[in-house]
C-alpha cells in the first residue's frame, strides 16, 4: 500500500488535461515523485482490481488506463502531474477483445480494440509479436497499444488471427498495413 494517505490526488488535474485533448494523458512528459505502491492490479484477463476487488466502473478503469506507464525499471505506474504510484500487472495491461479486418493479402489491414475501447491498426507503429507460451507449446500474441504498453490478444481473437495467416518463405504469419508479422516457422505449424 502507498505511504501516501491519499494516492492519486492528481486525478483532478488529469481530468483537466484529458478534457483538452483526445486519447491518453501525456504521462511520458510527466516526472512526478514516486509515492509508493497502491494495492491495484491488472489481471491477465484484463480486469482491474483495487484492494483485491474488481473495479466495476468502466469510466474509472478507462481513466486509470489513460495514465498508465511502463518505466525503464520494468514496473507499471499510474502517473499524474504530481505523483507516480506503482501497480501490479499480471501479464499485459490491456486485452485485445475485438478484431476488424479490411482487405486481403498484402493489402490486409488488421485493427484491434481493447477492453477499454482503444483501437489500434496493426502496422509499423503498432506491431504484433508472438511469444512461446510456457508449458503449453502454444503462442501468446501481443499488440503494441502505445509507447511500450501492450495488449494480449484474447484467445478467441487469436484463433481468428491465425485464420488470416499465410506462409511467407519459412515463416507463417499475418500481413497488416503492408508489413508481415511472423508467428512461427512454417514447418512447425500444424493444423
Amino acid at each position: 500500500m502507498s505511504s501516501a494517505s491519499e494516492p492519486l490526488k492528481g486525478l483532478n488535474e488529469v481530468n483537466r488535461v484529458l478534457a483538452r485533448s483526445k486519447g491518453p494523458a501525456p504521462v511520458h512528459l510527466w516526472n512526478p515523485p514516486f509515492c509508493g505502491d497502491i494495492n491495484m492490479r491488472i489481471g491477465a484477463d484484463g480486469l482491474w482490481h483495487y484492494l483485491n476487488s474488481p473495479i466495476g466502473r468502466m469510466p474509472l478503469v478507462k481513466l486509470f488506463s489513460s495514465i498508465l506507464r511502463l518505466d525503464d525499471d520494468g514496473k507499471y505506474y499510474l502517473v499524474t502531474p504530481i505523483e507516480k504510484c506503482g501497480i501490479i500487472v499480471d501479464d499485459a495491461p490491456f486485452l485485445a477483445v475485438r478484431m476488424r479486418v479490411e482487405g486481403t493479402g498484402l493489402s490486409q489491414v488488421i485493427t484491434f480494440e481493447t477492453q477499454v475501447d482503444e483501437e489500434v491498426v496493426v502496422g509499423p507503429e503498432h506491431s504484433l509479436r508472438f511469444v512461446d507460451e510456457a508449458g503449453t507449446g502454444g503462442l501468446k500474441p501481443y499488440v503494441l497499444i502505445r509507447r511500450n504498453l501492450e495488449a494480449l490478444v484474447s484467445r478467441a481473437v487469436f484463433y481468428d488471427l491465425v485464420g488470416l495467416g499465410a506462409a511467407e518463405g519459412e515463416w507463417f504469419g499475418v500481413w497488416s498495413s503492408g508489413q508481415f508479422f511472423p508467428m512461427k516457422k512454417a514447418a512447425d505449424v500444424q493444423f
